[in-house]
């Protein structure tokens, strides 16, 4: 498998799991501004929306949107449990979180790196939106606890992570929040996560 990602990007959480799983693979960083990849070949042809991931098979076959990538990983690994199996109820929870991660938690960041400067009422409206959407995953992080399937690490847990993790670039805290504080600091101290920070240059 070959992964498409951009340092600190939602990519990131496959780069993750494929540390989790011990998956052999190479990496192939990409300039979505300029729409190359790091060897200098046109990203559009790979997947002509322009950003990550992007995940090529060794069938040739490409695999985008971060929802789909994850669950294949998840499938491919089932010794790992990272996702619930096709069918269950379980299953249909997962995609209902991975929903809410890519369409209300993560693009309630895309402000503050639209690289277009916001006035101070846009900033302020801004942070209340991901402020009330940070909330709402911590509510359902309270109710199940350490991870959103309980005690099982889940694709969902490693996505929340690396989106949670831009607040450290936008000024936005989340010392207040003690339940997310340690959802954090429990899934930065694994080793996949130590190992994948490393490999994108975003840790010493």
């Amino acid at each position: 498998m070959h992964l498409y990602y951009k340092p600190g990007a939602c990519s990131m959480a496959a780069h993750i799991i494929l540390n989790e799983v011990g998956a052999e693979h190479t990496r192939e960083s990409v300039d979505t501004e300029k729409g190359l990849t790091e060897s200098g070949h046109d990203y559009s042809k790979v997947n002509p929306r322009g950003y990550v991931p992007a995940l090529r098979l060794a069938s040739g076959d490409v695999i985008t949107e971060n929802a789909a990538v994850l669950q294949y990983l998840g499938d491919q690994f089932p010794e790992h449990a990272l996702v619930p199996a096709v069918g269950t109820m379980e299953r249909v929870r997962l995609q209902e979180v991975l929903s809410f991660l890519s369409s209300e938690l993560h693009r309630a960041f895309s402000p503050f790196f639209s690289g277009r400067e916001m006035s101070d009422e846009q900033k302020t409206a801004a942070t209340a939106h991901l402020d009330r959407r940070i909330g709402q995953f911590e509510a359902m992080l309270s109710e199940t606890g350490p991870y959103i399937f309980g005690d099982r690490l889940s694709v969902v847990d490693i996505y929340a992570f690396v989106i949670l993790n831009w607040t450290n670039f936008i000024g936005v805290s989340l010392a207040d929040r003690p339940v997310l504080v340690a959802f954090m600091d429990r899934i930065a101290a694994r080793k996949a996560v130590v190992q994948t920070l490393q490999e994108e240059g975003l840790a010493a």
